[in-house]
């Protein structure tokens, strides 16, 4: 007997898990409902089976093939519109050859006896027999009322409460003899329950209902989709559940990762290569889907995640679906009943609450609280490039498929022929998707000079001296292990300014990509002793007067980064005593946590006090940024940094200009007045603080974090050429780096960011401009307002994310933090 599976339903009240795919595709237990129902037909011999399919139709096509790999013939019948339940079986009726055959949904789950069912339809000579179930709520499906000897007497389809006259349904499985198609009329929309049965009644057909003891459960609503899920793991229903049954009630599919310290509580399932963190906590009626991620911390209970999906670092999901491909980041929380679609980005410390419906395609920004469905309306990522190029979770944001659009795009943005640089730092994952990098370029008629794994200074270096058109960079995130950052430089080695960053912008989105043709193909090289021409250029251009016979020694910490390849030359031509420690390329920790890099700068504060050291350096694994050490073995905050190594090069110069990011402690400006120098202050952005170093007559510039720039050497940030211009400057002054900290006043800075809605940004400001009044303000960056006798307050939206930044300084730390609050009400209300 040939059996026929209808999978050619929309589900409309299961969307949005049903927007993209057909409900018959829906995973029950990580197997779509219709591959349970292809088992079940096997299971019982009925091998050759037609599918009828219409929406999506090439999805169910592409999974399931001619049916070999599941043990089964099948063939297709396509339906151009909807003919109904009949019209789509008459649709497939030369496939069926003219014998008795079996129809079967492929949206329900249900492991009846179907031999049985036979068995009965051809003991009662029966021309159609209909499979029955017993449900508590008939109202959602058609009743029907058989006599004692199961012969059907009357079909209702959706009865009110006042019209259920028995608790027997139709489950949609049927055993029909070939002749009942011609009741069927062909090309028209026609049902069996609502059309042809009831003609098939009034003239006296014999047609039967077999009560079914097994399980079936029609999955119509989200509802029947949570409970399938937890029938099949509780064992209600025959299924088979992909994996092994690891403890009782806890099914862990093959080449999936479960950390021993993860918490598993069944019933649930885990499917292939799911990875499961320590400290995880997974409860009972879970599905987790193949490829899923689910981080420390993460809390999960009768949540289903489809594939692909990746559950960040204290996510709690309770009771509700997250479509395929869904990020959903850290500290989310996504309540009961709530549907999230595929493809959607829940941003950190979002809520979405019971119940909503969250699209496809759709992103719930970061903090905010969803309270209604998200159907039409989607943010989007408002730019690709954030404060450290583009950055995302390495393989769930920046994949290698990113990196080849990306790098297209980029190529496209540049004319072919032209040459491009890359580099990496010591992370496996920067050199694996440099590689992607690589070919995209190449295959755009972009040449490429490869740096292999170089300081991101080296790298800016040689971009600005081979006269390249750019360059593209890959790290690991400062502090973050699990994620990277693509930097685009321009010609001078510098980040992209925002019209270029906005230009490949422009042909991502569109997909616009230039492509080479086979002549056009351009060539990867590797450029020799690109470390000696930075040592040789840096040396020339930093007065190193008065290091010979100083007798310096200082302390340094590569951090097992890309700068161990360049100190040790560095450091040979310049003569000064040095102990370093990390002085090594570490791939499997290209970047180190607040506590480790805390652990570290204790570490070298005891190595300078016990090695009477000048001062201790620890550069970031990339080599753009420093930390600094005094004599004493002190260690110098970034803030306090910054005006040490001011006081050091404004007291040596006597003139000139520096250029200082305005959210720089002021203090600065009493430091450089004293010297004869002045400041210009600066956008927080890398490029408008390259920018300023333009003009000939800057001496200094810093961005407060760590960064310096020494503008005769370079315009970019550089913690080599920083360290080798603090060596000269300590050599030739007559004051320890402990005096001069010292003798600069100590600054009344707090800093706070506050969740702020992408859509409440604008309003924000503007309310920060009416408060302030007729006080004085400036918008160099942000919204600077002047408090005349108690300070100065910075308002400043962050360009990337859904926060709001405010710096406040005051006369002393008590004006500071009262500036803060007041400032941070208005904020807070003008973000409601």
């Amino acid at each position: 007997m040939k059996a026929v599976v209808m999978a050619g339903g929309e589900g409309t009240r299961l969307r949005p898990i049903t927007a993209n795919q057909p409900k018959p595709m829906l995973p029950v237990a990580n197997r779509p409902i219709m591959e349970h129902v292809l088992r079940l037909l096997r299971k019982h011999g009925l091998t050759e089976t037609v599918v009828t399919v219409q929406f999506l139709a090439s999805i169910v096509r592409n999974y399931f093939g001619d049916g070999e790999d599941f043990g089964m013939s099948l063939q297709y019948a396509t339906e151009e519109t909807p003919l109904g339940t009949a019209g789509s079986v008459k649709n497939a009726q030369d496939a069926l050859r003219d014998e008795p055959f079996l129809v079967i949904s492929g949206d329900a789950l249900t492991d009846i006896d179907l031999s049985d069912l036979i068995a009965f339809h051809k003991d009662n000579q029966a021309l159609v027999t209909v499979a029955l179930a017993r449900v508590p709520d008939p109202l959602e499906f058609g009743i029907v009322i058989v006599d004692d000897d199961g012969r059907i007497q009357r079909f209702l389809e959706k009865p009110t409460w006042g019209q259920v006259f028995s608790d027997t349904v139709n489950t949609g499985i049927y055993v029909m003899e070939p002749e009942v198609l011609a009741d069927v009329p062909a090309g028209e929309l026609v049902d069996w329950s609502g059309d042809v049965f009831p003609r098939m009644l009034e003239r006296g057909a014999p047609l039967y209902g077999w009560i079914a003891d097994g399980y079936w459960e029609d999955i119509g609503s989200h509802d029947s989709y949570f409970k399938a899920q937890a029938d099949v793991l509780s064992g209600r229903v025959e299924v088979e559940i992909d994996g092994f049954e690891v403890s009782p009630g806890i099914w862990v599919a093959g080449g999936a990762e479960v950390d021993p310290e993860a918490v598993l509580t069944g019933p649930l399932c885990v499917g292939d290569y799911a990875k499961i963190e320590a400290g995880a906590r997974l409860r009972e009626f879970t599905v987790v889907g193949s490829n899923v991620i689910v981080k420390e911390g993460a809390f999960l209970h009768r949540a289903i995640v489809h594939n692909n999906v990746y559950v960040g670092r204290g996510v709690n999901l309770r009771g509700c679906v997250i479509g395929k491909n869904t990020d959903v980041m850290s500290l989310a929380r996504v309540e009961e009943g709530a549907v999230v679609g595929d493809e959607c980005v829940i941003e950190p410390d979002a809520y979405v609450s019971a119940g909503v419906k969250v699209y496809p395609f759709k992103t719930i920004e970061a903090g905010a609280v969803v309270n209604t469905s998200v159907i039409w309306e989607s943010r989007g990522q408002r730019t690709l490039f954030g404060p450290r190029g583009i950055s995302g979770l390495v393989n769930v944001e920046i994949t290698p498929e990113l990196c080849v659009r990306l790098a297209s795009a980029y190529a496209t943005t540049l004319k072919k022929g032209a040459v491009v640089t890359t580099s990496r730092d010591a992370s496996r994952a920067a050199r694996a998707l440099k590689r992607a990098v690589h070919g995209a370029l190449n295959a755009s008629a972009i040449n490429v000079v490869d740096l292999e794994a170089q300081p991101m200074p080296l790298a800016r270096f040689e971009t600005a001296r081979s006269d390249c058109s750019g360059g593209i960079a890959l790290r690991t995130t400062p502090g973050d292990p699990q994620s990277l950052d693509i930097i685009f430089m321009d010609s001078d080695g510098a980040d992209l300014s925002e019209s270029a960053q906005r230009k490949l912008e422009r042909v991502f989105s569109r997909q616009e990509y230039r492509r080479a043709f086979p002549g056009e193909i351009a060539e990867l090289s590797y450029p020799p002793r690109v470390v000696e021409a930075y040592t040789v250029e840096l040396l020339r251009c930093i007065d190193m007067t008065g290091v010979y016979g100083a007798g310096l020694r200082v302390v340094v910490d590569c951090a097992g980064g890309t700068t161990s390849l360049v100190l040790p030359g560095l450091l040979g031509k310049i003569g000064v005593d040095v102990l370093t420690v990390n002085n090594r390329l570490d791939e499997s920790s290209p970047t180190q946590s607040l506590a480790a890099v805390r652990a570290d700068m204790h570490r070298l504060a005891e190595l300078v006090s016990s090695s009477r050291a000048a001062f201790g350096v620890r550069f970031d694994p990339v080599g753009e940024r420093i930390a600094l050490v005094d004599d004493r073995g002190a260690m110098v905050t970034d803030d306090r940094a910054l005006l040490v190594v001011l006081d050091l090069i404004a007291a040596e110069r006597r003139s000139g200009r520096v250029a200082l990011p305005v959210t720089t402690t002021r203090v600065a400006e009493q430091v450089c007045r004293y010297h004869g120098v002045t400041v210009d202050w600066t956008p927080t952005s890398p490029h408008g603080l390259y920018e300023a170093t333009a003009a000939p007559d800057v001496i200094f510039a810093a961005d407060g974090k760590g960064g310096f720039v020494v503008p005769g050497f370079s315009r970019s940030i550089d913690g080599i050429a920083a360290f080798a211009q603090l060596i000269g400057l300590v050599a030739r002054t007559r004051l320890t780096l402990s005096q001069i900290k010292a003798r600069i006043p100590e600054a009344n800075l707090l800093k706070r960011s506050m969740p702020t809605p992408w859509a409440a940004k604008g309003m924000v400001m503007r309310t920060v401009v009416e408060a302030a009044g007729d006080k004085e303000i400036e918008t160099t960056d942000g919204i600077r307002v002047l408090e005349p006798g108690r300070g100065w307050i910075l308002v400043l939206p962050d360009p990337s994310e859904a926060v709001t930044h405010l710096w406040a300084e005051g006369t002393d730390a008590d004006a500071a933090q009262a500036l803060l609050e007041e400032w941070a009400a208005v904020v807070e209300r003008a973000g409601r």
